[in-house]
């Protein structure tokens, strides 16, 4: 019997390797009727301009993650098709939209606040789909 868990256990560990399948919706994000992205939190979330578009990083740590933390979900949480995985530089793993890392704005302090949209010389942009 503990043969048969070693081999049940090493099958569900090789499967969390892929990006075919979510454990759970949780900490993706989620569409409002105007087609506005928020995370699992209801923040608005944004894109950033200089992460380059299917780079598989993010461009934004330090201070600029302190103002735009990313939107991250937990170890072992798979990706989704439509929202893929990237791994930060700090072993988190960020959600993604069609290759664009996704972050909040820390200014944003209630839930539909855009106020981050076009900062930085219009590189952060609000995520629609």
């Amino acid at each position: 019997m503990s043969a048969a868990l070693v081999v049940a256990l090493s099958l569900t560990a090789c499967g969390t390797m892929t990006n075919e399948a979510a454990v759970s919706a949780e900490g993706f994000p989620t569409r409002t009727a105007d087609g506005l992205l928020v995370g699992p939190n209801g923040m608005t979330v944004y894109t950033y301009a200089k992460d380059g578009k299917n780079s598989g990083m993010s461009e934004c740590y330090d201070a600029c993650a302190t103002n735009w933390p990313p939107l991250t979900v937990s170890t072992g949480t798979l990706a989704t098709k439509e929202y893929p995985l990237i791994i930060r530089m700090d072993g988190t793993r960020q959600v993604t939209l069609e290759g664009q890392p996704l972050y909040y704005y820390a200014k944003d302090v209630k839930r539909g606040e855009t106020t981050g949209d076009g900062r930085g010389e219009g590189a952060w942009k609000i995520s629609r789909r």
